[in-house]
C-alpha cells in the first residue's frame, strides 16, 4: 500500500504542478546491464523479473530486479536484431528477430534462455515482420508489413512453439507505403482473449487496425496522427478491451510528437499532445498511462487526454506488468524502473 500511496501521490504532482520545473514526479531508476544494445524489445513480468532485447544479438534477463543481468540470447545470433521479446515467467519467453527475408524469425525458450528453439523463419522476401503480442500464455500474434498488399498476420495457438500465416481475406488493403513501425515491439496489442489493435503510419493516413477474433478479421480506423514515411502510430496500449492509447510522431523530427485515446475499442480515436516523439506506451494504475520516446518520457492521469513530460532520459519501449510496476528500456543498453 506505502508503494501505491507513492505513486499515486507523485503522479498527481505531475499532473496538477504548474510548471514542470515544480513537479518532482516519478523519477526512472537505472540498472546497470553492461551492454551498449539499443534495447526495443521489453517484457517485465514482475518487479524482480524483466527481459530484454535488441540489436547485435541481444536478449537479457533479470530475476533479482534489475541488479545484475545476463546475456541469454541463442548462439550464432550475434547479427540478429531482436526487436521484440514476450517473456511469461523467469523460464518461458519468445523471441522476435525483424528484418527481410530470413532475419524475420522467432526463438523460444523453456530454460531461461539456456537453449532456444527456432520455431518460425520467414521464407518470403517480401514480407518483414515488426511486432508481437500474446493474449495468454498459448496465443499470440506477429503483424508484418504488407504483403501483396495487405498486413500479414502469424498466429501461434501453443505458445510459440509453432506459427500460421492467417489468410488475409479479412484484412483490408493497405495504402500506399503504410507500414508498421518496429520501434518498441508495441505496434500490436491485446486485451482480453479475442480483441488485437495494430498500429500503422506511412500512408496518406495513420491507421488502427481492430479484431475480435484473434486476428482473423479486421477492421480499419484512421487516426489524427500525422502519418508519413517516418511518421504515424508507433503504439497502441489497452487498458481492456474499450480503453487505448496509441502514441507516435515523427521519428526524423523526435522533438515532435502525437497521441490519441479511445473509449469505444478503437472505433473512434480523439488526439491529444505528448511532449515529442513516443514510441512505447503502457497503461499503469488505474487511469494513469506511461509514454516513452528518445527524448523523454510523459505521464497522463486522465487515460491519455493529458500529458506532461517528467523526464529526458531516452528510452523506446515501456512495459509495466502490474499496476505499480514499470520498466523502461532503451539505446546504449539503458534499463529503469520507475521510482515514486
Amino acid at each position: 500500500m506505502r508503494w501505491i500511496t507513492g505513486i499515486v501521490a507523485a503522479l498527481l504532482v505531475v499532473t496538477t504542478a504548474t510548471t514542470a520545473a515544480a513537479a518532482p514526479g516519478p523519477t526512472w531508476r537505472l540498472h546497470p546491464t553492461g551492454s551498449d544494445a539499443r534495447l526495443r524489445g521489453l517484457s517485465a513480468v514482475s518487479p524482480l523479473v524483466a527481459w530484454a532485447s535488441g540489436s547485435a544479438g541481444t536478449i537479457l534477463r533479470t530475476t533479482d530486479g534489475g541488479r545484475s543481468w545476463r546475456q541469454v540470447a541463442p548462439p550464432n545470433a550475434a547479427a540478429l536484431d531482436f526487436r521484440d521479446v514476450q517473456a511469461f515467467d523467469a523460464l518461458h519467453a519468445v523471441a522476435l528477430s525483424i528484418g527481410p527475408g530470413d532475419s524475420s524469425r522467432v526463438y523460444r525458450t523453456e530454460d531461461g534462455g539456456k537453449s532456444w528453439q527456432q520455431t518460425q523463419t520467414n521464407a518470403d522476401p517480401n514480407a518483414f515482420y515488426d511486432c508481437m503480442a500474446f493474449f495468454d500464455q498459448r496465443h499470440g500474434l506477429i503483424v508484418g508489413d504488407p504483403v501483396n498488399g495487405r498486413f500479414e498476420v502469424l498466429s501461434t495457438d501453443d505458445g510459440g512453439r509453432s506459427w500460421q500465416v492467417l489468410p488475409d481475406a479479412g484484412m483490408p488493403e493497405a495504402q500506399q507505403g503504410e507500414a508498421g513501425f518496429a520501434a518498441s515491439g508495441q505496434c500490436i496489442a491485446t486485451s482480453g482473449g479475442q480483441d488485437a489493435w495494430i498500429g500503422s503510419g506511412g500512408g496518406a493516413q495513420s491507421r488502427i487496425y481492430h479484431s475480435t477474433d484473434r486476428g482473423r478479421t479486421w477492421h480499419e480506423t484512421a487516426t489524427p496522427l500525422p502519418s508519413s514515411a517516418s511518421s504515424g502510430v508507433f503504439a497502441v496500449a489497452f487498458r481492456d478491451p474499450r480503453h487505448g492509447v496509441a502514441v507516435g510522431g515523427d521519428y526524423s523530427a523526435p522533438m515532435t510528437g502525437s497521441a490519441a485515446t479511445s473509449q469505444d475499442a478503437g472505433r473512434s480515436w480523439q488526439a491529444s499532445t505528448v511532449s515529442g516523439y513516443r514510441s512505447g506506451a503502457a497503461w499503469l494504475l488505474g487511469n494513469a498511462v506511461v509514454a516513452v520516446g528518445p527524448n523523454g518520457s510523459d505521464l497522463s492521469l486522465d487515460g491519455g487526454r493529458h500529458w506532461r513530460q517528467f523526464d529526458t532520459g531516452s528510452f523506446d519501449t515501456v512495459s509495466c506488468p502490474t499496476p505499480v510496476t514499470c520498466w523502461a528500456a532503451g539505446e546504449h543498453g539503458r534499463v529503469a524502473t520507475l521510482m515514486p
